[in-house]
């Protein structure tokens, strides 16, 4: 007779596409929490002993990360994290948002269920919980904020029913989040009510309302955004 140890055994292992998937999403928390920051060095040995796997899953989540943009590989330095987005980078990227992220909305909006328009609901309310006045949590709440917005607009990706699309804008949507994670800025109310103004949109199946709401919403954030890395820029040249 086996004991009660060895009569369960051990716990099966993941199969390897679970775990390299599990390894990307935690590197990718590493850059998105700033715990690599942009520009510095992927140390993959110390990455791989942090997360209790080999270095091999470690090297995979790092290339797709390089086709998505969010590391780079360097001669003689192996993988660094992506600088931050210039004032140019952060113009494309915007670009590119409003080229995509009004027809996703479009989409969506034959195509949403009861239970995801309850879940954007959510994450606006969310949102406005998050940007309430709170100085002893503020940083933590204002990540919070991120993550909803993030939230947001993947799910709307998502419900576009276009693998394609969604796959462009959640990419998109990394350098996005991270970007914000590096640059504080007041914009949770305004980016709070546009949100809302998508949502009614979709609500009421109104496919060139909920485009025009995102489209809007792309413009006014790069509004409030450009101007601010603009400033860092001539500061930093002074």
């Amino acid at each position: 007779m086996f004991g009660d140890d060895e009569a369960r055994g051990p716990r099966p292992l993941p199969a390897r596409r679970a775990l390299v998937d599990d390894v990307y999403d935690a590197v990718l928390g590493l850059l998105m929490d700033r715990v690599i920051e942009p520009g510095a060095r992927v140390n993959i040995d110390a990455v791989a002993r942090d997360l209790d796997v080999s270095p091999t899953p470690v090297r995979e989540a790092l290339t797709r990360l390089e086709a998505e943009g969010l590391v780079a590989k360097r001669a003689l330095k192996g993988y660094v994290a992506a600088p931050l987005l210039d004032a140019a980078g952060l113009r494309d990227l915007y670009d590119m948002r409003e080229l995509l992220e009004p027809e996703a909305a479009r989409r969506a909006s034959t195509r949403l269920d009861d239970d995801t328009e309850a879940e954007l609901a959510e994450s606006v309310a969310q949102m406005r919980a998050a940007s309430a006045p709170d100085e002893e949590e503020s940083f933590r709440n204002y990540r919070r904020f991120i993550d909803e917005d993030l939230r947001f607009h993947h799910l709307i990706a998502e419900h576009a029913e276009s693998p394609l699309l969604a796959e462009a804008i959640v990419r998109l949507r990394s350098h996005m989040h991270l970007y914000r994670l590096n640059f504080r800025h007041d914009f949770e109310d305004d980016t709070a009510n546009e949100h809302q103004r998508i949502l009614d949109a979709l609500c009421r199946r109104d496919a060139a309302a909920a485009a025009e709401a995102m489209r809007a919403h792309i413009e006014n954030s790069y509004e409030r955004l450009g101007p601010a890395l603009a400033r860092r820029a001539a500061n930093a040249s002074e």
